[in-house]
């Protein structure tokens, strides 16, 4: 299992470092323009298809084949998207995704894939932390929205202010579950207090921001820590 696990490992770092080390912005740029005219497009198709090639050795020339074409399409159906976090996401996924299914169809570990999920779905505290953090995003982002409506709707830049705070809270909230499941509650203060440093030190800040602020933060610490105490 460890060979066929550094197989994937060596897959993923090519991609990795072909995708966002060894790609000039020029490349990129070049592709957003021309599309699947763009030279460029090929070459980075082909410079991700020969260092995967390379890591996993030259027996493997069908994966790196395989890589090389899906590569040059997914590449150059992104360039038609707008450059945005939703599309980012897709197309590492779809890179991501090809290079699993080379891995399943090399060494079809199934046997051991089976086992570890027979153990996983029997794990009850692998359940019970990945609800509290699927709790701990939007659901819980949504109940302190509606809690600290009344302030929110008395400030002018309220739009932009919870949509900056909707993605702090989510990675805050998910950082204090953490911290309580392993009993690092020192942790949580200096959390906090980096948070204050960080987000009230502006001067001349309307009253009624700062109360949604201070509101809205100690909520959600409050959700994040008894939803870690109700794991434990």
């Amino acid at each position: 299992m460890e060979e066929t696990s550094l197989w994937l490992i060596k897959l993923i770092l090519s991609h990795l470092l072909t995708d966002f080390i060894l790609q000039p912005n020029k490349w990129i740029r070049k592709r957003r323009e021309k599309h699947f005219a763009s030279f460029h497009l090929y070459l980075h198709g082909l410079l991700t298809a020969v260092l995967a090639w390379i890591f996993i050795g030259w027996q493997y020339w069908g994966v790196a084949l395989i890589i090389l074409i899906s590569h040059i399409l997914i590449d150059g159906w992104k360039s038609y998207r707008k450059e945005n976090l939703f599309y980012f996401i897709t197309d590492q996924v779809f890179h991501l995704a090809i290079i699993l299914s080379c891995w399943l169809y090399i060494f079809s570990p199934w046997a051991e894939i089976i086992l570890k999920w027979n153990e996983i779905n029997s794990d009850t505290a692998f359940w019970k932390i990945g609800t509290g953090i699927i709790f701990l995003t939007m659901p819980a982002g949504i109940l302190i929205g509606k809690m600290t409506k009344h302030w929110r709707e008395n400030i002018a830049d309220a739009e932009s202010l919870e949509n900056a705070g909707k993605w702090i809270g989510i990675a805050e909230r998910i950082i204090i579950l953490i911290f309580v499941i392993h009993n690092e509650y020192s942790a949580i203060g200096l959390l906090v207090a980096a948070k204050a440093i960080i987000r009230f030190n502006e001067k001349d800040r309307p009253e009624i921001k700062t109360e949604y602020l201070v509101i809205g933060t100690l909520l959600s610490i409050a959700i994040a820590v008894v939803t870690g105490l109700i794991i434990k």
